[in-house]
């Protein structure tokens, strides 16, 4: 056990120092200050305003800069559904792939410009390289950069006064892409280049087994096809702009996209590593570090807590191993190793659950093992981390700002305690904030429920299920919690990949981005018109540890009142059905 705490201590400590100069260096380039990179990328980013004709000193109000982001984003859905279709005409199609369909299209054009890259397909066997660079790539870019830039108006909304002006969209996106992403995610591709990730435009390539491979009905297999592709430069951006998604089919758990464990070690840190430097960006830019530090601490408390039970359940043996007495003593007790099924060998269960708990409090979604595997009560945490509105740390920039709705939320509860008018960060709580940040926080336990009953109605569920009962709907639930806040991961055992259901989760993954990231610049562009109100003694202290207890139980309050009673008929139930 000693391994396994020391091993989650490398991995927290890691990411935290690695975070606080990352957390401070966004702050410098979104405050217009020179950093490291000015010098080399200023004059590109210089034609970049020149290119697209944007004047980077013309700021938007709350109403031009929400157009410009759904504008963006609609081309951006458009284009990649165009070129899924048609890709068979396009060039860097060596496996000479199909068109994807159209309702596959939209599914994947909607997963990746949301940020969620949820995935009804194989990557190696449905898209060409054109579309895997042009497409998804570019879309991990942005689609992250969006996120980054709508938490960078809210902070304005805190920070400036009696102004209706929160910036420019273009710019925001610009810098976010340019001096931020795009230098993180190649140095990553280049360490994971050297791990053995592949990177190239080869046609796949079919080699002679050493040893045959014989199946049940005789059958011998003396070849195997080696998939090749520009692999790692998707996988750096997908995994630092909280985008998941993996290039192959099998996700990070294949040795072609994680074959390390330095690859894992560095694939896992990258998750959470912006969405936690941005708790120091945030307190940095609103001129008071302890914010930043109250926020990352609600943040890790709750990642913890979640990190220990998950932990816990994979590695105590099942009920149904535990009370069967056919069963010897010594595995009823623990199994060997912990719960290994759906598990690499070479990553364990130490490094499978790091990595489960890390891509469900992220909104990441990508995977080293199968989640579906997992015991109930592992497998619900992951779903609940996602269900809690992945503002445990959550996704880069969304996390943050839906942390935040929580806090605005908070000190409303707070200030209704002491007979106080809520303030937060020196801006008044007024009814407009408080509607729009309960719209937001409602929205996707709305999307979830409603998405989850919708599928369960269907005439023909059972066909599309591997598994029965409790698991059964687990999996269902797990699909639309992963589609409605915006993560990406599944559980397997649900056959997605059909008109209906790609229809209804690409509508939900849109609607769950664009409500929140809309009501988020409108609260933004609430607060930037108040003025900020000097601390009294009555003030509500907000950057301490019983601030870190009141926003901590209002989160997991919310999570347990919306989604108790699904969680009660799916992990709940199968848990119970394995004990008695």
């Amino acid at each position: 056990m000693s391994s396994i705490f020391i091993q989650i201590l490398f991995f927290i400590v890691v990411t935290i120092i690695l975070a606080k100069p990352l957390g401070l260096y966004i702050a410098k380039v979104f405050k217009g200050e020179n950093v490291f990179l000015s010098k080399a990328l200023n004059p590109l980013e210089k034609r970049i305003y020149k290119i697209l004709k944007v004047d980077e000193n013309e700021e938007m109000d709350w109403k031009q800069y929400s157009i410009s982001v759904i504008t963006f984003s609609l081309i951006s859905l458009f284009f990649i559904m165009l070129i899924q279709i048609l890709q068979p005409k396009l060039p860097f199609n060596p496996q000479n792939l199909k068109s994807v369909k159209w309702d596959l299209s939209f599914n994947t054009a909607a997963s990746f410009v949301t940020n969620t890259n949820w995935q009804a397909y194989s990557g190696e066997t449905t898209l060409s390289y054109l579309t895997q660079m042009l497409g998804l790539t570019v879309q991990n870019f942005v689609s992250a950069s969006v996120g980054i830039s709508v938490l960078i108006v809210l902070i304005r909304g805190f920070i400036r006064t009696k102004t209706s002006k929160l910036g420019n969209f273009w710019t925001d996106l610009t810098k976010s892409t340019l001096y931020v992403l795009l230098p993180l995610a190649t140095a990553l591709s280049l360490f994971l280049v050297s791990q053995g990730v592949v990177q190239n435009l080869n046609k796949y390539q079919e080699v002679n087994l050493v040893e045959p491979l014989k199946l049940e009905d005789g059958t011998e297999i003396n070849k195997q096809i080696i998939p090749g592709g520009p692999a790692a430069s998707q996988i750096a951006i997908k995994q630092l702009g909280t985008n998941g998604g993996g290039f192959f089919g099998t996700n990070s758990a294949h040795p072609l996209e994680n074959p390390t464990l330095a690859s894992d070690i560095a694939q896992c840190v990258s998750i959470i590593l912006i969405p936690a430097a941005l708790c120091f960006t945030f307190g940095n830019m609103v001129g008071d570090k302890k914010q930043g530090y109250t926020i990352l601490t609600a943040m890790m408390t709750i990642f913890i807590i979640a990190m220990a039970i998950t932990f816990y359940s994979e590695y105590k043996s099942t009920p149904e191993l535990a009370n069967n007495p056919a069963i010897s003593s010594e595995i009823t007790k623990e199994q060997s190793g912990g719960n290994m099924e759906g598990k690499e060998v070479r990553f364990g269960v130490t490094n499978s659950v790091i990595w489960g708990v890390s891509t469900t409090s992220a909104s990441n979604g990508s995977v080293n093992s199968m989640h579906d595997s997992y015991t109930p009560l592992g497998g619900m945490m992951l779903t609940l981390l996602m269900q809690l509105g992945e503002v445990v740390f959550g996704g880069v920039g969304s996390g943050l700002y839906g942390m935040l709705a929580f806090a605005i939320l908070t000190v409303f509860i707070a200030g209704l305690m002491v007979g106080r008018t809520p303030e937060y960060l020196g801006k008044k709580i007024e009814p407009f904030e408080m509607k729009m940040a309960s719209i937001l926080i409602i929205t996707t336990p709305v999307l979830v429920l409603v998405g989850t009953a919708i599928t369960c109605l269907l005439p023909n569920i059972s066909e599309l299920l591997n598994n029965n009962g409790a698991h059964g709907f687990s999996e269902i639930l797990y699909a639309l919690s992963s589609t409605g806040n915006n993560n990406g991961s599944a559980f397997a055992g649900f056959a997605t990949n059909n008109t209906f259901i790609n229809i209804l989760t690409g509508i939900i993954m849109l609607l769950a981005r664009f409500i929140p990231l809309v009501l988020t610049i409108a609260i933004g562009g609430s607060l930037a018109n108040k003025k900020i109100l000097p601390t009294s003694s009555g003030t509500l202290a907000t950057n301490n540890t019983m601030f870190v207890g009141l926003l901590i139980g209002v989160i997991l309050m919310i999570g347990a009142l919306s989604f108790l009673p699904a969680l009660a008929l799916g992990p709940l139930a199968e848990h119970l059905s394995m004990m008695f």
